[in-house]
């Protein structure tokens, strides 16, 4: 996976291990999303991978976790039960262009990096391409991106993420999941407190 951010140096990293991570992922995906919510944009998380592969399943499990979470103003592509990968892809793509022009799309995958940093959890404003570790040409997506860090990149990178272990993947699926949820709490708890103001100044003219 290769990132095309519009500015490497202010790319996000957070470990997962860390008790403040929820927080402080969360406020800075709130953060890239505000210039979006605020021009009207619908929100689709995009989450990219498989099931068949440890490393690469860190997608479909925060697709999973996500389309659970039905009465949150999001829609999610990429779910253990209909993964997004290398052969619908472009597909998917397609999908939301046609469904949802004014989107903005949050790509979600799993990523190799260096040792120091599997665990970590990257955060940007820009495009990714997957498959990018493996050798496989993808499509660049996404207007923000979130990628866990499941394994160290080396020789063997495909197999490098069929042997990653599962409690790695499932930490950053769950640290990614909370801090996305507590994101949309944020975005709900704003809309509403400026739908309340509007109110109340509405009800002050008479």
């Amino acid at each position: 996976m290769k990132l095309n951010s519009k500015d490497q140096n202010n790319i996000s990293y957070f470990n997962s291990s860390d008790k403040n991570t929820t927080f402080e992922l969360g406020n800075r995906i709130y953060k890239l999303l505000s210039k979006y919510i605020l021009s009207g944009k619908t929100i689709v998380f995009l989450c990219i991978g498989t099931d068949r592969a440890t490393g690469d399943s860190l997608g479909p499990l925060i697709g999973y976790k996500l389309s659970k979470y039905k009465h949150h103003d999001y829609l999610v592509y990429g779910t253990l039960e209909q993964p997004v990968h290398a052969k619908n892809l472009d597909e998917t793509i397609e999908i939301i262009k046609s469904l949802h022009d004014n989107s903005v799309i949050i790509a979600i995958d799993a990523s190799l990096g260096r040792s120091t940093h599997v665990g970590y959890i990257t955060l940007g404003e820009g495009s990714l391409k997957p498959g990018a570790g493996v050798n496989k040409e993808l499509p660049a997506v996404g207007d923000i991106f979130i990628t866990g860090i499941v394994n160290f990149s080396g020789v063997l990178d495909h197999m490098l993420l069929q042997t990653t272990r599962l409690n790695v993947v499932m930490s950053l699926a769950d640290q990614i999941f909370l801090a996305i949820n507590y994101c949309t709490y944020k975005i709900k708890l704003n809309n509403h407190t400026s739908a309340y103001s509007n109110i109340s100044a509405l009800s002050e003219t008479y």
